[in-house]
Protein backbone atom coordinates (compact mmCIF):
# COMPACT_ATOMS: atom_id res chain seq x y z
CA UNK A 1 0.00 0.00 0.00
CA UNK A 2 1.66 3.59 -1.04
CA UNK A 3 1.68 6.02 1.12
CA UNK A 4 -0.76 8.25 -0.60
CA UNK A 5 -3.16 5.64 0.39
CA UNK A 6 -3.40 6.26 4.59
CA UNK A 7 -5.27 9.07 6.06
CA UNK A 8 -4.76 10.69 9.44
CA UNK A 9 -7.59 9.06 11.69
CA UNK A 10 -10.01 11.05 13.73
CA UNK A 11 -12.95 8.63 14.24
CA UNK A 12 -14.64 5.73 13.16
CA UNK A 13 -18.53 4.88 12.50
CA UNK A 14 -20.66 2.24 14.76
CA UNK A 15 -22.89 0.96 12.41
CA UNK A 16 -24.94 -0.36 15.06
CA UNK A 17 -28.00 -2.37 15.08
CA UNK A 18 -30.27 -0.66 12.56
CA UNK A 19 -30.68 1.71 10.40
CA UNK A 20 -34.77 2.66 10.48
CA UNK A 21 -35.24 5.14 12.50
CA UNK A 22 -38.35 4.07 13.69
CA UNK A 23 -36.76 1.34 15.58
CA UNK A 24 -34.00 3.60 17.37
CA UNK A 25 -36.33 5.02 20.40
CA UNK A 26 -37.24 1.29 21.35
CA UNK A 27 -33.77 0.30 20.95
CA UNK A 28 -32.59 3.32 23.58
CA UNK A 29 -35.39 2.06 25.83
CA UNK A 30 -34.86 -1.55 25.81
CA UNK A 31 -30.98 -0.66 26.47
CA UNK A 32 -31.10 1.84 29.04
CA UNK A 33 -33.39 -0.68 30.90
CA UNK A 34 -31.01 -3.04 31.31
CA UNK A 35 -28.01 -0.99 31.69
CA UNK A 36 -29.89 0.42 34.82
CA UNK A 37 -30.89 -3.30 35.65
CA UNK A 38 -27.62 -4.52 35.67
CA UNK A 39 -26.12 -1.23 37.47
CA UNK A 40 -28.60 -2.12 39.96
CA UNK A 41 -28.65 -5.63 40.28
CA UNK A 42 -24.76 -5.76 40.63
CA UNK A 43 -24.38 -2.94 42.86
CA UNK A 44 -27.22 -4.53 45.12
CA UNK A 45 -24.75 -7.32 45.23
CA UNK A 46 -21.78 -5.43 46.53
CA UNK A 47 -23.56 -3.86 48.97
CA UNK A 48 -25.65 -7.17 50.09
CA UNK A 49 -21.97 -8.60 51.03
CA UNK A 50 -20.66 -5.59 52.47
CA UNK A 51 -22.78 -4.98 54.68
CA UNK A 52 -23.49 -8.22 56.32
CA UNK A 53 -20.32 -9.58 58.25
CA UNK A 54 -22.23 -13.63 57.42
CA UNK A 55 -21.21 -12.75 53.78
CA UNK A 56 -17.43 -11.81 54.93
CA UNK A 57 -15.95 -15.24 53.62
CA UNK A 58 -13.67 -15.60 50.27
CA UNK A 59 -16.01 -16.75 47.84
CA UNK A 60 -18.78 -13.29 48.26
CA UNK A 61 -15.40 -11.44 48.23
CA UNK A 62 -15.14 -12.64 44.66
CA UNK A 63 -18.60 -12.35 44.16
CA UNK A 64 -18.56 -8.93 44.76
CA UNK A 65 -15.43 -7.75 42.88
CA UNK A 66 -17.11 -9.93 39.69
CA UNK A 67 -20.20 -7.82 40.44
CA UNK A 68 -18.17 -4.91 40.13
CA UNK A 69 -16.14 -6.06 36.80
CA UNK A 70 -19.80 -6.70 35.13
CA UNK A 71 -20.79 -3.07 35.97
CA UNK A 72 -17.39 -1.57 34.57
CA UNK A 73 -17.91 -4.32 31.60
CA UNK A 74 -21.10 -3.16 30.38
CA UNK A 75 -20.23 0.56 31.27
CA UNK A 76 -17.55 0.64 28.69
CA UNK A 77 -20.12 0.07 25.91
CA UNK A 78 -23.66 0.87 26.22
CA UNK A 79 -23.42 4.72 27.58
CA UNK A 80 -21.81 5.52 24.21
CA UNK A 81 -24.45 3.38 22.27
CA UNK A 82 -27.48 5.35 24.22
CA UNK A 83 -25.25 8.23 23.46
CA UNK A 84 -24.64 7.85 19.69
CA UNK A 85 -28.73 6.62 19.66
CA UNK A 86 -30.29 9.79 21.32
CA UNK A 87 -27.94 12.02 19.16
CA UNK A 88 -28.81 10.45 16.06
CA UNK A 89 -24.82 9.63 15.30
CA UNK A 90 -22.53 6.56 14.89
CA UNK A 91 -19.30 8.46 15.09
CA UNK A 92 -16.78 7.60 17.73
CA UNK A 93 -13.20 9.46 17.99
CA UNK A 94 -10.36 7.39 17.44
CA UNK A 95 -9.18 8.27 20.91
CA UNK A 96 -12.33 6.78 22.52
CA UNK A 97 -11.95 4.08 20.27
CA UNK A 98 -9.09 2.91 21.73
CA UNK A 99 -10.60 3.83 25.73
CA UNK A 100 -13.28 1.34 24.68
CA UNK A 101 -11.14 -1.52 23.44
CA UNK A 102 -8.87 -0.88 26.56
CA UNK A 103 -11.65 -1.06 28.74
CA UNK A 104 -13.90 -3.63 27.12
CA UNK A 105 -10.71 -6.31 26.64
CA UNK A 106 -9.55 -5.26 30.45
CA UNK A 107 -13.04 -5.88 32.30
CA UNK A 108 -14.14 -9.00 29.82
CA UNK A 109 -10.51 -10.75 30.76
CA UNK A 110 -10.83 -9.77 34.22
CA UNK A 111 -14.43 -11.09 34.50
CA UNK A 112 -12.83 -14.50 33.42
CA UNK A 113 -9.80 -14.69 35.71
CA UNK A 114 -12.68 -14.22 38.31
CA UNK A 115 -14.77 -17.11 37.47
CA UNK A 116 -11.39 -19.07 37.19
CA UNK A 117 -11.08 -18.25 40.91
CA UNK A 118 -14.03 -18.61 41.87
CA UNK A 119 -14.22 -21.94 40.67
CA UNK A 120 -10.88 -23.09 42.32
CA UNK A 121 -12.26 -21.55 45.82
CA UNK A 122 -15.24 -23.88 45.52
CA UNK A 123 -13.15 -26.84 44.49
CA UNK A 124 -10.91 -26.43 47.68
CA UNK A 125 -13.72 -26.03 49.24
CA UNK A 126 -15.43 -29.37 48.72
CA UNK A 127 -12.70 -31.09 47.89
CA UNK A 128 -10.40 -30.23 50.85
CA UNK A 129 -12.85 -28.54 53.30
CA UNK A 130 -10.62 -29.39 56.11
CA UNK A 131 -7.60 -27.10 54.81
CA UNK A 132 -10.38 -24.53 53.24
CA UNK A 133 -9.47 -21.34 55.48
CA UNK A 134 -5.62 -22.10 55.70
CA UNK A 135 -5.53 -22.56 52.14
CA UNK A 136 -8.27 -19.33 51.24
CA UNK A 137 -6.81 -16.92 53.75
CA UNK A 138 -7.13 -13.17 52.96
CA UNK A 139 -3.67 -12.76 51.98
CA UNK A 140 -3.79 -15.77 49.03
CA UNK A 141 -7.68 -14.29 48.12
CA UNK A 142 -5.85 -10.74 48.08
CA UNK A 143 -2.85 -12.08 46.03
CA UNK A 144 -5.62 -13.79 43.56
CA UNK A 145 -7.38 -10.48 43.29
CA UNK A 146 -3.94 -8.31 42.49
CA UNK A 147 -2.70 -10.91 40.22
CA UNK A 148 -6.16 -11.06 38.19
CA UNK A 149 -5.96 -7.53 37.50
CA UNK A 150 -2.28 -6.80 36.85
CA UNK A 151 -2.63 -9.78 33.88
CA UNK A 152 -5.84 -8.50 32.68
CA UNK A 153 -4.10 -4.53 32.86
CA UNK A 154 -0.49 -5.63 31.02
CA UNK A 155 -2.32 -7.50 28.31
CA UNK A 156 -4.97 -4.95 27.65
CA UNK A 157 -2.89 -2.38 27.35
CA UNK A 158 -0.41 -4.34 25.18
CA UNK A 159 -3.34 -4.50 22.56
CA UNK A 160 -3.94 -0.83 22.75
CA UNK A 161 -0.08 0.10 22.64
CA UNK A 162 -0.26 -1.96 19.33
CA UNK A 163 -3.77 -0.62 17.91
CA UNK A 164 -1.68 2.90 18.06
CA UNK A 165 0.86 1.73 15.61
CA UNK A 166 -1.63 0.80 13.14
CA UNK A 167 -2.26 3.04 9.56
CA UNK A 168 -6.00 3.17 8.76
CA UNK A 169 -7.48 3.20 4.84
CA UNK A 170 -10.62 5.24 4.36
CA UNK A 171 -12.95 2.17 4.82
CA UNK A 172 -13.76 3.33 8.75
CA UNK A 173 -17.23 1.68 9.43
CA UNK A 174 -17.26 -1.01 12.19
CA UNK A 175 -20.01 -3.32 12.31
CA UNK A 176 -20.80 -3.35 15.94
CA UNK A 177 -22.34 -0.96 18.81
CA UNK A 178 -18.61 -1.03 20.15
CA UNK A 179 -14.56 -0.71 19.16
CA UNK A 180 -13.99 -4.88 18.87
CA UNK A 181 -10.57 -5.25 18.49
CA UNK A 182 -10.68 -7.96 15.95
CA UNK A 183 -12.73 -5.37 13.49
CA UNK A 184 -10.69 -2.28 14.39
CA UNK A 185 -7.48 -4.63 13.14
CA UNK A 186 -9.05 -5.46 10.33
CA UNK A 187 -9.75 -2.12 9.25
CA UNK A 188 -5.89 -1.52 9.04
CA UNK A 189 -4.43 -1.12 5.67
CA UNK A 190 -0.72 -1.53 7.27
CA UNK A 191 0.80 -5.11 8.20
CA UNK A 192 -1.44 -6.66 11.06
CA UNK A 193 0.52 -10.10 11.38
CA UNK A 194 1.85 -9.25 14.53
CA UNK A 195 -1.66 -7.63 16.27
CA UNK A 196 -3.03 -11.04 15.16
CA UNK A 197 -0.63 -13.06 16.34
CA UNK A 198 -1.01 -11.47 20.00
CA UNK A 199 -4.51 -11.78 19.67
CA UNK A 200 -4.22 -15.51 19.53
CA UNK A 201 -2.24 -16.06 22.07
CA UNK A 202 -4.21 -13.25 24.33
CA UNK A 203 -7.62 -16.02 23.43
CA UNK A 204 -5.39 -18.68 24.63
CA UNK A 205 -4.16 -16.93 27.83
CA UNK A 206 -7.51 -15.16 28.98
CA UNK A 207 -9.55 -17.60 27.21
CA UNK A 208 -8.36 -21.51 26.57
CA UNK A 209 -6.78 -21.38 30.01
CA UNK A 210 -9.09 -19.87 32.28
CA UNK A 211 -12.08 -22.13 31.00
CA UNK A 212 -9.44 -24.94 31.18
CA UNK A 213 -9.22 -24.62 34.98
CA UNK A 214 -12.97 -24.10 35.09
CA UNK A 215 -13.18 -27.51 33.86
CA UNK A 216 -10.81 -29.21 35.69
CA UNK A 217 -12.10 -27.76 39.62
CA UNK A 218 -15.27 -29.24 38.32
CA UNK A 219 -14.28 -32.22 37.50
CA UNK A 220 -12.62 -32.80 41.01
CA UNK A 221 -15.99 -31.32 42.59
CA UNK A 222 -18.24 -33.82 40.46
CA UNK A 223 -15.88 -36.30 41.28
CA UNK A 224 -15.55 -36.09 44.91
CA UNK A 225 -19.70 -35.25 45.65
CA UNK A 226 -19.89 -38.19 43.85
CA UNK A 227 -18.08 -40.25 46.16
CA UNK A 228 -20.35 -39.07 49.14
CA UNK A 229 -22.49 -41.53 50.98
CA UNK A 230 -25.78 -39.20 52.16
CA UNK A 231 -28.23 -37.65 49.45
CA UNK A 232 -28.18 -34.95 51.72
CA UNK A 233 -24.78 -34.05 51.60
CA UNK A 234 -24.01 -33.98 47.95
CA UNK A 235 -27.58 -32.12 47.68
CA UNK A 236 -25.70 -29.62 50.10
CA UNK A 237 -22.34 -30.10 48.21
CA UNK A 238 -24.15 -28.90 44.63
CA UNK A 239 -25.84 -26.27 45.52
CA UNK A 240 -22.99 -24.33 47.16
CA UNK A 241 -21.34 -24.54 43.49
CA UNK A 242 -24.89 -24.58 41.58
CA UNK A 243 -24.68 -20.20 41.44
CA UNK A 244 -21.05 -20.22 40.05
CA UNK A 245 -21.58 -22.93 37.38
CA UNK A 246 -24.46 -21.31 36.07
CA UNK A 247 -22.91 -18.08 35.96
CA UNK A 248 -20.27 -20.07 33.92
CA UNK A 249 -21.90 -21.53 31.85
CA UNK A 250 -24.16 -18.22 31.01
CA UNK A 251 -20.63 -16.01 30.51
CA UNK A 252 -18.97 -18.93 28.05
CA UNK A 253 -22.06 -19.91 26.33
CA UNK A 254 -22.77 -16.96 25.48
CA UNK A 255 -19.35 -15.68 24.21
CA UNK A 256 -18.24 -18.78 22.64
CA UNK A 257 -21.31 -18.99 20.63
CA UNK A 258 -21.29 -15.46 19.57
CA UNK A 259 -17.63 -16.02 18.29
CA UNK A 260 -18.42 -19.69 16.64
CA UNK A 261 -21.53 -18.90 15.03
CA UNK A 262 -21.78 -17.36 10.90
CA UNK A 263 -22.68 -14.11 12.08
CA UNK A 264 -19.38 -14.09 13.86
CA UNK A 265 -17.21 -15.12 10.91
CA UNK A 266 -19.74 -12.79 8.33
CA UNK A 267 -19.16 -9.64 9.42
CA UNK A 268 -22.44 -7.91 9.83
CA UNK A 269 -25.03 -6.35 11.90
CA UNK A 270 -26.16 -10.03 12.81
CA UNK A 271 -22.84 -9.70 14.68
CA UNK A 272 -23.59 -7.07 16.95
CA UNK A 273 -26.76 -8.70 17.43
CA UNK A 274 -25.65 -12.02 19.11
CA UNK A 275 -22.58 -9.95 20.94
CA UNK A 276 -25.40 -8.66 22.97
CA UNK A 277 -26.41 -11.58 24.76
CA UNK A 278 -22.44 -11.81 26.55
CA UNK A 279 -21.69 -8.06 26.82
CA UNK A 280 -25.12 -6.49 28.07
CA UNK A 281 -27.28 -9.89 29.23
CA UNK A 282 -24.92 -11.77 31.14
CA UNK A 283 -23.83 -9.16 33.00
CA UNK A 284 -27.61 -8.05 33.54
CA UNK A 285 -28.44 -11.82 34.80
CA UNK A 286 -25.69 -12.45 36.84
CA UNK A 287 -27.44 -10.90 39.79
CA UNK A 288 -30.71 -12.58 39.65
CA UNK A 289 -28.43 -15.73 39.16
CA UNK A 290 -26.73 -15.67 42.80
CA UNK A 291 -29.78 -13.42 44.54
CA UNK A 292 -32.37 -16.55 43.66
CA UNK A 293 -30.05 -19.61 44.05
CA UNK A 294 -28.58 -18.45 47.06
CA UNK A 295 -30.53 -18.60 50.10
CA UNK A 296 -27.14 -16.06 52.19
CA UNK A 297 -27.69 -13.54 49.45
CA UNK A 298 -31.44 -13.35 49.78
CA UNK A 299 -30.95 -13.31 53.30
CA UNK A 300 -28.68 -10.09 53.24
CA UNK A 301 -30.59 -8.79 50.85
CA UNK A 302 -33.77 -8.74 53.15
CA UNK A 303 -31.27 -7.40 55.23
CA UNK A 304 -30.55 -4.56 53.58
CA UNK A 305 -33.83 -3.78 52.40
CA UNK A 306 -35.31 -3.48 55.86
Amino acid sequence: MEPGNYTLITEFILLGFSEEAELQPLLFGLFLSMYLVTCTGNLLIILAIITDSHLHTPMYFFLSNLSFADICFTSTTVPKMLMNIQMQSKVITYEDCIAQMFFFMLFVALDNFLLTVMAYDRFVAICHPLHYTVIMNPRFCGLLLLASWVLTLLVSLLHALMVLQLSFCTELEISHFFCDLNQVIQLACSDTFLNILVLYLAIGLLGVIPLTGILFSYTKIVSSILRLSSAAGKYKAFSTCGSHLSVVSLFYGTSVGVYLSPAAIEISSASAVASVMYTVATPMLNPFIYSLRNKDIKQALRKLFS
